[in-house]
Protein backbone atom coordinates (compact mmCIF):
# COMPACT_ATOMS: atom_id res chain seq x y z
CA UNK A 1 0.00 0.00 0.00
CA UNK A 2 1.31 3.25 -1.32
CA UNK A 3 2.42 6.45 1.69
CA UNK A 4 0.95 9.24 0.92
CA UNK A 5 3.81 11.17 -0.24
CA UNK A 6 4.05 8.37 -3.25
CA UNK A 7 1.17 9.61 -4.46
CA UNK A 8 0.54 12.30 -7.08
CA UNK A 9 -1.81 14.70 -8.16
CA UNK A 10 -5.14 13.35 -9.93
CA UNK A 11 -5.97 16.37 -11.64
CA UNK A 12 -4.50 16.10 -15.29
CA UNK A 13 -1.17 17.35 -16.10
CA UNK A 14 -0.39 18.02 -12.58
CA UNK A 15 2.14 16.27 -11.18
CA UNK A 16 2.50 17.41 -7.72
CA UNK A 17 2.78 14.99 -4.48
CA UNK A 18 0.39 14.56 -2.37
CA UNK A 19 0.61 15.70 1.22
CA UNK A 20 -2.58 15.19 2.62
CA UNK A 21 -5.44 12.80 2.51
CA UNK A 22 -7.72 15.60 0.07
CA UNK A 23 -10.03 13.45 -1.49
CA UNK A 24 -12.88 13.57 -4.43
CA UNK A 25 -15.74 12.75 -2.20
CA UNK A 26 -17.73 11.45 -4.99
CA UNK A 27 -15.20 9.19 -6.38
CA UNK A 28 -15.07 7.56 -2.60
CA UNK A 29 -18.39 6.54 -2.94
CA UNK A 30 -17.54 4.57 -6.10
CA UNK A 31 -14.40 2.86 -3.95
CA UNK A 32 -12.09 5.11 -5.50
CA UNK A 33 -9.32 7.14 -3.79
CA UNK A 34 -8.72 10.43 -6.42
CA UNK A 35 -6.35 12.46 -4.12
CA UNK A 36 -5.64 15.94 -4.95
CA UNK A 37 -2.53 18.21 -3.92
CA UNK A 38 -4.79 21.47 -3.00
CA UNK A 39 -8.09 22.56 -2.70
CA UNK A 40 -7.51 24.90 -5.86
CA UNK A 41 -6.26 22.65 -7.51
CA UNK A 42 -9.51 20.10 -7.13
CA UNK A 43 -12.20 22.92 -7.92
CA UNK A 44 -10.15 24.56 -10.88
CA UNK A 45 -10.31 20.85 -12.27
CA UNK A 46 -13.88 19.76 -10.90
CA UNK A 47 -15.40 20.20 -14.41
CA UNK A 48 -13.07 17.55 -15.79
CA UNK A 49 -12.67 15.35 -13.24
CA UNK A 50 -16.79 14.73 -12.57
CA UNK A 51 -16.86 13.39 -16.18
CA UNK A 52 -14.93 10.35 -14.89
CA UNK A 53 -18.22 10.06 -12.32
CA UNK A 54 -20.13 9.31 -15.56
CA UNK A 55 -17.96 6.57 -16.59
CA UNK A 56 -17.67 5.16 -13.19
CA UNK A 57 -21.22 4.99 -12.96
CA UNK A 58 -21.80 3.08 -16.15
CA UNK A 59 -18.96 0.32 -14.83
CA UNK A 60 -20.84 -0.09 -11.36
CA UNK A 61 -23.95 -1.36 -9.88
CA UNK A 62 -25.25 1.09 -8.05
CA UNK A 63 -28.29 -0.49 -5.63
CA UNK A 64 -29.37 -3.40 -8.57
CA UNK A 65 -29.42 -0.17 -11.40
CA UNK A 66 -28.05 -0.60 -14.99
CA UNK A 67 -24.81 -2.57 -15.66
CA UNK A 68 -21.65 -1.71 -17.76
CA UNK A 69 -21.66 -4.09 -20.64
CA UNK A 70 -18.63 -5.68 -18.52
CA UNK A 71 -19.70 -6.39 -15.85
CA UNK A 72 -21.70 -9.77 -15.59
CA UNK A 73 -24.87 -10.49 -13.89
CA UNK A 74 -24.21 -11.58 -9.92
CA UNK A 75 -26.94 -14.59 -9.54
CA UNK A 76 -27.98 -16.69 -11.33
CA UNK A 77 -24.89 -17.14 -13.16
CA UNK A 78 -22.97 -19.74 -11.45
CA UNK A 79 -22.83 -23.19 -8.74
CA UNK A 80 -20.39 -24.88 -6.74
CA UNK A 81 -17.90 -27.49 -8.36
CA UNK A 82 -19.90 -29.86 -6.31
CA UNK A 83 -23.50 -28.97 -7.65
CA UNK A 84 -25.75 -31.89 -9.57
CA UNK A 85 -24.79 -32.32 -13.12
CA UNK A 86 -28.08 -30.91 -14.19
CA UNK A 87 -27.77 -27.96 -12.44
CA UNK A 88 -23.93 -27.18 -13.83
CA UNK A 89 -25.22 -27.73 -17.24
CA UNK A 90 -28.82 -25.30 -16.75
CA UNK A 91 -28.88 -22.45 -18.83
CA UNK A 92 -28.20 -18.78 -16.83
CA UNK A 93 -30.92 -17.27 -15.79
CA UNK A 94 -30.24 -14.42 -18.91
CA UNK A 95 -30.14 -17.30 -21.14
CA UNK A 96 -33.94 -18.37 -21.14
CA UNK A 97 -35.57 -15.68 -23.32
CA UNK A 98 -32.27 -14.58 -24.84
CA UNK A 99 -31.90 -14.68 -29.06
CA UNK A 100 -29.15 -16.67 -29.87
CA UNK A 101 -27.03 -16.19 -33.27
CA UNK A 102 -26.04 -19.82 -33.05
CA UNK A 103 -26.08 -23.32 -31.57
CA UNK A 104 -23.94 -22.89 -28.88
CA UNK A 105 -25.16 -22.40 -25.48
CA UNK A 106 -24.10 -21.06 -21.92
CA UNK A 107 -24.32 -23.15 -19.02
CA UNK A 108 -23.37 -22.05 -15.14
CA UNK A 109 -19.93 -21.28 -14.25
CA UNK A 110 -18.42 -22.10 -10.84
CA UNK A 111 -16.82 -19.58 -8.33
CA UNK A 112 -14.38 -17.37 -9.04
CA UNK A 113 -11.17 -18.79 -8.00
CA UNK A 114 -8.91 -17.03 -5.12
CA UNK A 115 -5.27 -15.99 -5.68
CA UNK A 116 -2.87 -16.62 -2.82
CA UNK A 117 -2.05 -12.77 -1.12
CA UNK A 118 1.48 -13.25 -1.58
CA UNK A 119 1.46 -13.11 -5.76
CA UNK A 120 1.53 -9.58 -6.66
CA UNK A 121 -1.71 -8.17 -8.12
CA UNK A 122 -2.88 -5.65 -10.73
CA UNK A 123 -4.79 -2.41 -9.07
CA UNK A 124 -8.41 -3.75 -10.59
CA UNK A 125 -7.73 -7.02 -8.79
CA UNK A 126 -9.49 -5.76 -5.44
CA UNK A 127 -11.15 -2.56 -7.06
CA UNK A 128 -15.31 -3.84 -6.51
CA UNK A 129 -15.58 -2.63 -9.93
CA UNK A 130 -12.60 -3.93 -11.21
CA UNK A 131 -11.44 -0.68 -12.77
CA UNK A 132 -7.89 -0.26 -13.06
CA UNK A 133 -7.05 3.56 -11.84
CA UNK A 134 -3.19 3.22 -13.54
CA UNK A 135 -5.04 2.75 -16.67
CA UNK A 136 -7.45 5.63 -16.39
CA UNK A 137 -4.54 7.96 -15.02
CA UNK A 138 -2.22 7.16 -18.49
CA UNK A 139 -5.62 7.84 -20.76
CA UNK A 140 -5.62 10.84 -19.22
CA UNK A 141 -2.14 12.06 -18.96
CA UNK A 142 -0.24 10.52 -21.76
CA UNK A 143 -0.68 10.67 -25.80
CA UNK A 144 2.75 8.92 -26.70
CA UNK A 145 3.42 5.37 -27.31
CA UNK A 146 5.93 3.78 -24.74
CA UNK A 147 9.11 2.94 -25.48
CA UNK A 148 10.50 0.37 -22.86
CA UNK A 149 13.95 0.16 -22.40
CA UNK A 150 16.32 -3.19 -22.19
CA UNK A 151 16.03 -3.18 -18.40
CA UNK A 152 12.90 -3.01 -18.07
CA UNK A 153 12.70 -6.58 -20.80
CA UNK A 154 15.04 -8.31 -19.55
CA UNK A 155 15.18 -8.06 -15.50
CA UNK A 156 14.46 -10.88 -13.79
CA UNK A 157 10.55 -10.24 -13.78
CA UNK A 158 10.74 -7.97 -16.99
CA UNK A 159 8.47 -7.76 -19.82
CA UNK A 160 10.11 -11.19 -21.78
CA UNK A 161 9.74 -12.99 -18.39
CA UNK A 162 6.29 -12.13 -18.01
CA UNK A 163 5.31 -12.98 -22.01
CA UNK A 164 7.18 -16.05 -21.28
CA UNK A 165 5.73 -17.06 -18.82
CA UNK A 166 2.22 -16.88 -20.63
CA UNK A 167 3.68 -18.70 -23.43
CA UNK A 168 3.90 -22.21 -20.44
CA UNK A 169 0.34 -20.85 -19.41
CA UNK A 170 -1.38 -21.36 -22.69
CA UNK A 171 0.56 -24.14 -23.36
CA UNK A 172 -0.64 -26.48 -20.52
CA UNK A 173 -3.59 -24.68 -21.26
CA UNK A 174 -3.77 -26.20 -24.61
CA UNK A 175 -2.36 -29.69 -23.38
CA UNK A 176 -5.66 -29.94 -21.27
CA UNK A 177 -8.04 -29.35 -24.30
CA UNK A 178 -9.94 -32.29 -25.31
CA UNK A 179 -13.22 -34.27 -26.58
CA UNK A 180 -15.04 -33.82 -22.98
CA UNK A 181 -13.21 -31.81 -20.89
CA UNK A 182 -15.01 -28.39 -19.39
CA UNK A 183 -14.03 -24.36 -20.28
CA UNK A 184 -14.49 -24.63 -16.61
CA UNK A 185 -11.49 -27.12 -16.48
CA UNK A 186 -9.58 -24.88 -19.00
CA UNK A 187 -9.93 -21.72 -16.68
CA UNK A 188 -8.61 -24.17 -13.24
CA UNK A 189 -5.45 -25.56 -15.66
CA UNK A 190 -4.69 -21.53 -16.68
CA UNK A 191 -5.26 -20.50 -12.76
CA UNK A 192 -3.58 -22.82 -11.39
CA UNK A 193 -0.23 -22.43 -13.85
CA UNK A 194 -0.26 -19.38 -13.07
CA UNK A 195 -0.05 -19.77 -9.20
CA UNK A 196 2.70 -22.03 -10.25
CA UNK A 197 4.47 -19.38 -12.06
CA UNK A 198 4.23 -16.37 -9.38
CA UNK A 199 1.72 -14.49 -11.89
CA UNK A 200 -1.62 -12.83 -11.34
CA UNK A 201 -4.36 -13.84 -14.55
CA UNK A 202 -4.62 -10.43 -15.64
CA UNK A 203 -8.70 -11.21 -16.87
CA UNK A 204 -9.31 -11.79 -13.37
CA UNK A 205 -11.91 -9.22 -12.11
CA UNK A 206 -11.09 -6.88 -14.71
CA UNK A 207 -14.21 -4.76 -15.26
CA UNK A 208 -15.55 -7.91 -12.60
CA UNK A 209 -14.79 -10.25 -15.73
CA UNK A 210 -15.04 -13.84 -13.63
CA UNK A 211 -12.68 -15.66 -15.04
CA UNK A 212 -8.66 -16.29 -14.90
CA UNK A 213 -8.75 -16.77 -18.97
CA UNK A 214 -11.36 -16.27 -21.96
CA UNK A 215 -12.56 -19.71 -23.99
CA UNK A 216 -14.25 -18.34 -26.99
CA UNK A 217 -15.83 -21.32 -28.98
CA UNK A 218 -17.44 -21.81 -32.57
CA UNK A 219 -19.28 -18.57 -32.81
CA UNK A 220 -18.16 -16.96 -29.91
CA UNK A 221 -15.66 -13.99 -31.32
CA UNK A 222 -13.79 -13.06 -27.85
CA UNK A 223 -14.35 -13.31 -24.17
CA UNK A 224 -16.16 -16.21 -23.79
CA UNK A 225 -16.67 -16.98 -19.70
CA UNK A 226 -15.39 -20.95 -19.15
CA UNK A 227 -18.04 -22.70 -17.61
CA UNK A 228 -19.26 -26.37 -17.31
CA UNK A 229 -20.21 -26.97 -20.62
CA UNK A 230 -18.06 -30.14 -21.91
CA UNK A 231 -16.25 -29.38 -25.28
CA UNK A 232 -17.92 -30.96 -28.08
CA UNK A 233 -16.12 -33.35 -31.06
CA UNK A 234 -15.88 -31.41 -33.76
CA UNK A 235 -15.71 -27.74 -31.70
CA UNK A 236 -13.06 -25.19 -31.92
CA UNK A 237 -11.74 -23.14 -29.58
CA UNK A 238 -10.13 -19.82 -28.83
CA UNK A 239 -7.71 -19.70 -25.53
CA UNK A 240 -6.62 -16.55 -24.57
CA UNK A 241 -4.29 -16.30 -21.78
CA UNK A 242 -2.76 -12.83 -20.19
CA UNK A 243 -0.55 -12.96 -16.78
CA UNK A 244 0.86 -10.62 -14.40
CA UNK A 245 4.37 -11.27 -13.39
CA UNK A 246 6.01 -10.37 -9.82
CA UNK A 247 7.81 -7.39 -11.95
CA UNK A 248 4.47 -5.90 -12.63
CA UNK A 249 4.26 -6.41 -16.22
CA UNK A 250 1.52 -8.49 -18.52
CA UNK A 251 1.90 -10.92 -21.33
CA UNK A 252 -0.86 -11.49 -23.47
CA UNK A 253 -1.29 -14.24 -26.35
CA UNK A 254 -3.75 -16.66 -27.63
CA UNK A 255 -4.34 -19.66 -30.19
CA UNK A 256 -7.36 -21.16 -31.76
CA UNK A 257 -7.61 -24.87 -31.52
CA UNK A 258 -9.38 -27.78 -33.58
CA UNK A 259 -10.66 -30.55 -31.41
CA UNK A 260 -11.68 -33.85 -32.44
CA UNK A 261 -12.98 -33.77 -36.16
CA UNK A 262 -13.13 -30.46 -36.80
CA UNK A 263 -14.70 -30.40 -40.87
CA UNK A 264 -12.21 -29.00 -43.95
CA UNK A 265 -14.53 -25.03 -43.70
CA UNK A 266 -13.62 -24.89 -39.83
CA UNK A 267 -9.74 -25.73 -40.46
CA UNK A 268 -9.58 -23.30 -43.60
CA UNK A 269 -11.25 -20.54 -40.85
CA UNK A 270 -8.61 -21.70 -38.62
CA UNK A 271 -5.72 -21.62 -40.51
CA UNK A 272 -7.38 -18.46 -42.53
CA UNK A 273 -6.91 -16.71 -38.95
CA UNK A 274 -3.19 -17.60 -38.47
CA UNK A 275 -2.19 -16.52 -41.38
CA UNK A 276 -3.50 -12.93 -41.00
CA UNK A 277 -1.89 -12.26 -38.24
CA UNK A 278 1.25 -13.71 -40.17
CA UNK A 279 0.84 -11.26 -42.98
CA UNK A 280 0.47 -8.74 -40.29
CA UNK A 281 3.73 -9.64 -39.01
CA UNK A 282 5.31 -9.17 -41.83
CA UNK A 283 5.25 -5.38 -41.60
CA UNK A 284 6.28 -5.02 -38.33
CA UNK A 285 9.18 -2.69 -38.55
CA UNK A 286 10.38 0.68 -37.44
CA UNK A 287 8.38 3.62 -39.85
CA UNK A 288 4.95 1.39 -40.72
CA UNK A 289 2.09 3.07 -39.47
CA UNK A 290 -0.09 1.81 -37.29
CA UNK A 291 -3.19 1.69 -39.67
CA UNK A 292 -1.51 -0.28 -42.15
CA UNK A 293 -1.71 -3.78 -40.51
CA UNK A 294 -5.32 -3.73 -41.38
CA UNK A 295 -5.04 -3.80 -45.04
CA UNK A 296 -2.58 -6.76 -44.91
CA UNK A 297 -4.83 -9.09 -42.73
CA UNK A 298 -8.09 -7.65 -44.63
CA UNK A 299 -6.42 -9.39 -47.89
CA UNK A 300 -5.32 -12.49 -46.56
CA UNK A 301 -8.76 -12.86 -44.70
CA UNK A 302 -10.65 -11.90 -47.71
CA UNK A 303 -9.07 -14.49 -50.50
CA UNK A 304 -10.60 -17.32 -48.27
CA UNK A 305 -14.17 -15.42 -48.11
CA UNK A 306 -13.64 -14.81 -44.76
CA UNK A 307 -14.27 -11.59 -42.92
CA UNK A 308 -12.38 -9.36 -40.20
CA UNK A 309 -14.03 -8.10 -36.97
CA UNK A 310 -14.28 -4.13 -36.70
CA UNK A 311 -15.66 -4.19 -32.99
CA UNK A 312 -12.08 -4.90 -31.34
CA UNK A 313 -8.15 -4.33 -31.70
CA UNK A 314 -4.37 -4.98 -30.63
CA UNK A 315 -3.19 -2.71 -27.90
CA UNK A 316 -0.26 -1.72 -26.27
CA UNK A 317 0.83 -4.08 -23.16
CA UNK A 318 3.05 -3.98 -20.77
CA UNK A 319 3.15 -2.45 -17.44
CA UNK A 320 -0.70 -1.55 -18.23
CA UNK A 321 -3.13 -4.87 -19.38
CA UNK A 322 -4.36 -2.01 -21.83
CA UNK A 323 -2.98 0.96 -23.10
CA UNK A 324 -2.06 2.60 -26.85
CA UNK A 325 -1.13 2.21 -29.37
CA UNK A 326 -4.76 0.92 -30.47
CA UNK A 327 -3.95 -1.41 -33.32
CA UNK A 328 -7.39 -2.29 -35.74
CA UNK A 329 -7.41 -5.07 -37.97
CA UNK A 330 -9.52 -3.88 -40.39
CA UNK A 331 -9.01 -1.74 -44.02
CA UNK A 332 -8.99 1.43 -44.14
CA UNK A 333 -9.21 2.59 -40.39
CA UNK A 334 -7.90 5.53 -38.76
CA UNK A 335 -5.54 4.45 -36.56
CA UNK A 336 -2.96 6.89 -35.08
CA UNK A 337 1.14 6.60 -35.05
CA UNK A 338 3.67 5.01 -36.55
CA UNK A 339 5.95 1.92 -35.04
CA UNK A 340 9.03 2.92 -33.73
CA UNK A 341 11.63 0.49 -32.02
CA UNK A 342 10.80 -0.38 -28.24
CA UNK A 343 6.98 -0.19 -28.87
CA UNK A 344 5.54 -3.10 -27.13
CA UNK A 345 1.51 -3.94 -28.61
CA UNK A 346 -0.66 -6.69 -29.83
CA UNK A 347 -2.28 -7.89 -32.56
CA UNK A 348 -5.14 -10.04 -32.82
CA UNK A 349 -7.25 -10.07 -35.74
CA UNK A 350 -10.64 -12.28 -35.22
CA UNK A 351 -11.57 -13.39 -38.58
CA UNK A 352 -15.35 -14.83 -38.80
CA UNK A 353 -16.39 -17.46 -41.93
CA UNK A 354 -19.63 -14.62 -42.50
CA UNK A 355 -20.34 -11.08 -41.84
CA UNK A 356 -18.05 -9.11 -39.78
CA UNK A 357 -20.93 -8.10 -37.35
CA UNK A 358 -20.72 -8.86 -33.35
CA UNK A 359 -22.92 -8.34 -31.09
CA UNK A 360 -22.60 -9.15 -26.88
CA UNK A 361 -24.73 -12.12 -25.00
CA UNK A 362 -26.46 -11.44 -21.93
CA UNK A 363 -23.60 -12.03 -19.31
CA UNK A 364 -22.33 -9.21 -20.89
CA UNK A 365 -18.75 -10.13 -21.89
CA UNK A 366 -19.28 -12.66 -24.08
CA UNK A 367 -18.97 -11.61 -28.39
CA UNK A 368 -21.00 -13.79 -30.70
CA UNK A 369 -21.23 -13.62 -34.23
CA UNK A 370 -24.60 -11.83 -35.66
CA UNK A 371 -25.32 -14.86 -38.26
CA UNK A 372 -23.84 -17.55 -36.00
CA UNK A 373 -20.96 -19.04 -37.96
CA UNK A 374 -17.59 -19.49 -36.29
CA UNK A 375 -14.86 -17.40 -35.76
CA UNK A 376 -10.97 -17.80 -34.67
CA UNK A 377 -8.15 -15.93 -33.61
CA UNK A 378 -4.43 -15.90 -32.78
CA UNK A 379 -2.96 -13.05 -31.20
CA UNK A 380 1.31 -12.55 -29.95
CA UNK A 381 2.44 -9.80 -27.85
CA UNK A 382 5.38 -8.16 -30.03
CA UNK A 383 8.51 -6.06 -29.56
CA UNK A 384 9.22 -3.82 -32.11
CA UNK A 385 13.17 -3.79 -32.92
CA UNK A 386 15.79 -1.43 -34.67
CA UNK A 387 15.41 -3.97 -37.56
CA UNK A 388 12.20 -5.77 -37.48
CA UNK A 389 10.44 -7.39 -34.15
CA UNK A 390 10.50 -10.00 -31.44
CA UNK A 391 7.57 -12.43 -31.05
CA UNK A 392 8.03 -12.17 -27.18
CA UNK A 393 5.01 -14.85 -26.62
CA UNK A 394 6.56 -17.15 -29.65
CA UNK A 395 5.88 -20.93 -29.29
CA UNK A 396 9.73 -22.48 -28.63
CA UNK A 397 11.97 -22.91 -31.47
CA UNK A 398 9.55 -20.18 -33.67
CA UNK A 399 10.64 -17.00 -33.76
CA UNK A 400 9.10 -16.41 -37.04
CA UNK A 401 4.91 -17.91 -37.10
CA UNK A 402 4.81 -20.83 -39.28
CA UNK A 403 1.73 -23.14 -39.82
CA UNK A 404 1.64 -26.49 -38.41
CA UNK A 405 -1.75 -28.24 -38.42
CA UNK A 406 -0.21 -30.62 -35.44
CA UNK A 407 0.19 -28.33 -33.16
CA UNK A 408 -3.34 -27.03 -32.99
CA UNK A 409 -5.15 -30.31 -33.15
CA UNK A 410 -6.62 -32.12 -29.92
Amino acid sequence: MATSDERTCTSPGCNNPITSNLACPKCKEFGINSYFCAQDCFKMNYGAHKQFHSVIKQVMINNGGAQHRKTPPRNGVSCALDAAPELKLSLPDWAHDFSFSGRLRPALYSPMRTVPPEIRRPDYADHPAGVSESERRDKANHNSIRVYTSKELDAEYGLRHACRMGREVLDAAGKALRVGVTTDEIDRVVHEACIERDCYPSPLNYFNFPKSVCTSVNEVVCHGIPDYREVQDGDIVNIDVSVYNRGGYHGDLNETFCVGNVDDDGKMLVKTAFESLASAMELVKPGTLYRDFGTAIHKTASKNKCSVVRTYCGHGIGSLFHTIPNVPHYQKNKAKGTVKAGHVFTIEPMINRGTYDEYTWGDNWTSVTSDGKRSAQFEHTILVTETGYELLTARENEPVMTWNEDLISR
